[in-house]
């Protein structure tokens, strides 16, 4: 089966990179501490997209209780998240981190939409661990729950 990352998130995430190489493109030290966010940035968005965020593409028929066998193949994608839970919040530290430099850039340099998008970033990343990794969690838990009774 296959698993969708829900739209609106995948339109977030989509929108959120746009920004980020818009923001390398800046100059300066704004410049700078973007392409340094990037390199942070980049392997954890591509973890996210492969098995942190698909499982959230189930919440709608599980909500409605359909459950089918084939479900149990987001398995593999929760229990993934599961165990790289510890990394997956050092690279949101080190993201935190990064996004703090391009923040003092951008105020240095005049830049408010960067320092906004900054902003926005890193309440993306508190609604990631706050809400989607643990909702991603409890599909994998769920599932596992209901087919072991069927």
């Amino acid at each position: 089966m296959k698993f969708e990352i829900p739209a609106a998130m995948k339109a977030e995430h989509d929108e959120l990179h746009a920004d980020l190489v818009k923001a390398t493109k800046a100059g300066g030290d704004t410049g700078e501490a973007a392409k340094a966010l990037a390199r942070v940035l980049h392997g954890h968005f591509v973890g996210e997209e492969e098995f942190a965020m698909p499982p959230l593409g189930l919440l709608q028929s599980l909500a409605s209780g359909a459950v089918t066998p084939d479900m149990a193949d987001v398995l593999k994608m929760t229990d993934r998240l599961e165990a790289e839970m510890p990394k997956m919040m050092a690279e949101h530290r080190a993201i935190t981190a990064a996004l703090d430099a391009l923040i003092a850039a951008a105020r240095k340099e005049a830049k408010p939409e960067l320092e906004a998008f900054a902003k926005r970033l890193k309440l993306h990343a508190q609604a990631e661990e706050q809400l989607a990794y643990p909702a991603s969690i409890l599909v994998g838990r769920y599932v596992k729950q209901i087919l072991a009774r069927a």
